[in-house]
């Protein structure tokens, strides 16, 4: 009888865990499905750490120094990192090298926010629900700044799936949408065929007839965008719209991150039973959740990690540079209660215990 596999086992190419200790970095992934963020983090040059985390349909990730913002399914979770409370974590003292706190909640309700980023005017979002780009702060659910220019009104409807953001000098400057439609859930007609990367300064479609485009990124002067339902990494010229193919994936790719010349691509196991997804002509080869590397200046695939247990579906992958154990704590236990930070010093607060409590357990 084969053995029970474990929550989140994975294989991957031997020379993942050396190249993440020469990036100096751990990758964040997150899946909605799962309801959790996983670090990924190098143990040695031959073994892969883990450390999942619960929040509630995690999706985009924004990381700035030291701060990491997460959408979840009605709020948006800012944390930050304070080194220090590591060294005396009662769990495991003197173990990890980055450690995030929840800080701050913004509540924004059920508004679908998918891509996440810091920016010159604050924290942006990509509005799903409502087609828009949002500055999320303690104001408002959500304040709207951008919408295209084919949609006449805010509503709750996901008109065109307004999915990816691409941040540039501070400011958003490119963003992927499923379609160009007007009217509530309309994408959904051809969703293999009417995607679009939109330049926001002018609100102006680059180009279109794209294969679902995700997770666009800015990065040494090119834009680099996913098409999900080809299994293709593309790079856009923003002057005159022209695809070019950089890498066949020939998986369902949603996510990435580009650090120091290499994109870590997520992947995703689709729904045979779904009806958005089920009729794409990936969906045979699409049966494997995980992540792929793309060195850029070569196009070579550089390695992978592939999800045997628990994870289907990945949404956003993202990037912990300098940090080779990170740990983090959701706001759904009583140990961030526990962590304390103050200007220039950080403690664990000594849990106070009444007599007969401490009887019961004892």
């Amino acid at each position: 009888m084969p053995q029970a596999l474990t929550p989140f086992s994975c294989t991957y190419s031997p020379n993942v865990p050396e190249l993440l200790l020469q990036l100096g970095c751990s990758l964040v992934i997150s899946t909605y499905q799962a309801g959790k963020l996983v670090f990924i983090s190098p143990k040695d040059q031959e073994r892969l750490v883990q450390l999942p985390r619960t929040f509630d349909k995690a999706m985009g990730i924004a990381i700035r120094d030291d701060k990491m913002a997460i959408a979840t399914k009605d709020e948006v979770l800012v944390l930050k990192n304070v080194p220090e409370l590591a060294t005396h974590y009662p769990r495991k003292p003197q173990t990890y090298d980055a450690f995030y706190v929840p800080r701050a909640a913004y509540y924004t309700g059920r508004v679908d926010i998918h891509d996440l980023d810091w920016g010159t005017d604050g924290l942006w979002a990509v509005n799903t629900s409502f087609s828009c780009l949002s500055l999320i702060d303690e104001e408002f659910s959500f304040t709207p700044k951008w919408q295209p220019h084919f949609v006449s009104k805010l509503a709750s409807e996901d008109r065109c799936h307004l999915n990816g953001m691409a941040m540039r000098e501070g400011q958003p400057a490119y963003v992927t949408a499923l379609g160009q439609g007007d009217a509530w859930q309309s994408w959904r007609d051809n969703i293999s065929k009417s995607g679009v990367v939109m330049d926001v300064a002018n609100n102006e479609i680059i180009c279109e007839g794209l294969a679902m485009p995700h997770s666009p990124r800015w990065y040494n002067g090119k834009l680099y965008v996913l098409l999900s339902a080809s299994g293709q990494l593309i790079s856009v010229d923003t002057d005159n719209g022209k695809v070019e193919v950089v890498k066949e994936l020939n998986s369902f790719v949603r996510g990435m991150a580009i650090y120091k010349d290499y994109a870590f691509i997520g992947t995703s196991r689709l729904r045979q039973n779904s009806s958005t997804f089920k009729h794409l002509a990936i969906a045979q080869q699409a049966q494997q959740a995980g992540i792929l590397i793309v060195h850029l200046p070569t196009a070579a695939l550089s390695g992978f990690i592939r999800y045997q247990s628990s994870v289907d579906e990945i949404y956003d992958v993202q990037i912990l540079p300098n940090a080779l154990r990170p740990n983090i704590l959701n706001n759904l236990t009583e140990d961030y209660k526990m962590s304390l930070s103050i200007p220039n010093a950080s403690f664990w607060a000594k849990k106070q215990d009444s007599p007969s409590n401490k009887d019961i357990r004892d």
